[in-house]
């Protein structure tokens, strides 16, 4: 078999391959093109006709010399085969335009310092607001002028920052109520924590529930509380620590958002018992107008700290950045998940950092790149 006819190495032509998988792409453009080589694109091709039925798909492969072409690019079409070698064939010129429109547009889908960096904020679910904000900063000048993925992380540092600065909780929670409407994951919270405060913290101490005029479904509650070792009471019962330096925490009944004055009987019992610390469960899956409206109730009925749950269930955790910078409450952890012994971040601002502005390099394709590299390559949160 004779053997490929060798392709010029004018700087900055573009090659054509098509091709099995990523291996064999490597391969062959070490073997043809050299070590100065990069690739401009990589996408599935299809074999058409009868024969498509019982062919798997191949990959068609541009890469390019590396340098600057004196004119419009050489595009050369390679195709690899175990049978046949390497063909290499010039394209005929409607081809050629048609190759390096190609070539034009990987280049642009490839560099992901041309993407609008407002843009992929937005995107990661970042408020019109919380921009604003930013955008007043003195810091955002500079952030804007930094290459993309250095402006994506040094955002991300610097809204730790704010909300480092918002963080004001110099002792562990005492006696604490959780509240929240109906649905949003109230007692699986109150769950969450006392599992961390045993198992991590290694604290003691007993749940009081309370129903006034209400029912209030302990669920979970009563086993889960059993499992731990922590005493279960119901209201009337003591509302103080039973040791040094333990804990009383209230499972209380849902809020109301529609009849405010159904609240009273709550805000009695916490002004009565003088439960300073309210811990407020909001559930992060619900749109913008239903966490404003719970927020607002917490506010009103003096909560003091603001749980997430649902997390797992939501795509943009961006939107949660306007709670940690602007609100009022301490954030105390994100329930990531159904589990009542894990699945939360008590760094929360660092978890929704690390969710929306991972602090990744962008992806350089190069032409020994393999599948592997490709698969394992960071990606950007911008989930609509």
């Amino acid at each position: 078999m004779p053997a490929p006819s060798p392709l010029p190495n004018t700087p900055g032509a573009c090659f054509r391959f098509v091709v099995r998988n990523a291996e064999e792409a490597a391969r062959v453009i070490r073997e043809q093109l050299g070590e100065n080589a990069r690739v401009l694109s990589v996408r599935n091709v299809e074999p058409n006709g009868m024969l498509g039925l019982f062919s798997a798909p191949k990959l068609e492969v541009i890469a390019q010399i590396v340098g600057e072409p004196a004119g419009e690019p050489t595009v050369i079409e390679s195709e690899s085969a175990a049978t046949t070698g390497v063909v290499s064939s010039e394209l005929a010129p409607t081809d050629q335009k048609s190759a390096a429109g190609r070539v034009r547009s990987a280049r642009s889908t490839l560099r992901p310092l041309e993407t609008s960096f407002t843009d992929l904020l937005r995107r990661s679910g970042f408020s019109e607001t919380l921009m604003s904000r930013l955008a007043q900063t003195p810091a955002w000048s500079s952030l804007s002028a930094l290459p993309l993925h250095r402006a994506l992380v040094e955002t991300g540092n610097h809204l730790r920052l704010l909300a480092a600065e918002r963080a004001s909780r110099a002792a562990p929670l005492t006696r604490a109520a959780f509240l929240g409407t109906p649905g949003v994951g109230r007692t699986t919270a109150l769950c969450k924590w006392l599992a961390a405060e045993v198992f991590r913290r290694a604290r003691l101490g007993h749940v009081v529930q309370a129903e006034f005029d209400r029912p209030n479904s302990p669920g979970q509650l009563p086993v889960f509380c059993e499992a731990l070792g922590v005493p279960l009471a119901h209201f009337p019962a003591s509302t103080e620590p039973a040791v040094a330096g333990g804990f009383v925490y209230f499972d209380l009944p849902g809020l109301s958002l529609r009849r405010p004055s159904d609240n009273l009987p709550i805000r009695q019992f916490l002004d009565q018992e003088k439960i300073e610390e309210r811990v407020l469960v909001l559930n992060a899956a619900y749109d913008h107008a239903a966490l404003r409206a719970g927020y607002a109730a917490g506010r009103e009925l003096g909560a003091t700290h603001v749980v997430f749950t649902h997390l797992d269930e939501v795509s943009q955790w961006g939107r949660l950045w306007d709670y940690l910078i602007e609100g009022e409450l301490e954030p105390l952890f994100l329930a990531t998940g159904p589990s009542l012994t894990g699945d939360l971040e008590t760094d929360v601002a660092d978890a929704v950092a690390r969710r929306t502005l991972p602090a990744a390099e962008p992806l350089l394709v190069t032409a020994d790149a393999d599948e592997d590299e490709l698969a394992s390559a960071p990606t950007f949160n911008t989930a609509a």
